[in-house]
């Protein structure tokens, strides 16, 4: 499995932002903006600590396991595997979804004067927030469930616990 790339999950925020602040632009133009839903930085949060208290329960388990405690639960190989494709996925959703209300944020800026758009501009911000959040809980994640490399060049093969 590739781990995650900071470049990408860039790229897909700056990507999502410049089309999402020309979307704006352009939906100005000939209408209204839709609004950023208050529940888009409450959903974002609450994965981001989903995938955190999944991260710190796994590695509580494997610290167990490492110290050889009596009656240490065990971490199935495929349920870390699952909770590193979750937060991979959620990471790359996320990329995109502070991205988009990112670059709505940047246009709204335009018009904090009006208290309906600075509302909308405070919502687009804590989600940009969230988003980030869910980004490094998902980074925590990975580390977490990470195999030890194989260390052919220092004379030794690492082992799997």
């Amino acid at each position: 499995m590739k781990e995650l790339r900071i470049r990408t999950l860039a790229g897909l925020f700056v990507v999502a932002g410049v089309l999402s602040w020309a979307g704006a632009r352009l939906w100005t133009a000939v209408g209204t903006l839709p609004r950023v839903p208050l529940a888009a930085p409450i959903v974002l949060a609450l994965i981001a600590v989903v995938l955190l208290a999944t991260a710190l329960s796994i590695r509580a388990r494997l610290k167990a396991q490492r110290e050889r405690r009596i009656g240490a639960k065990g971490v199935d190989p495929l349920m870390a595997a699952r909770a590193v494709v979750f937060a991979q996925a959620s990471a790359l959703v996320a990329a995109l979804v502070a991205g988009m209300y990112g670059g709505t944020g940047v246009f709204l800026l335009e018009s904090l004067d009006i208290p309906a758009r600075r509302d909308q501009a405070i919502y687009a911000g804590f989600s940009v927030l969230a988003g980030i959040g869910v980004i490094a809980a998902a980074f925590f994640m990975e580390r977490v469930c990470k195999l030890p490399e194989d260390d052919d060049e220092h004379g030794g093969a690492a082992r799997a616990s």
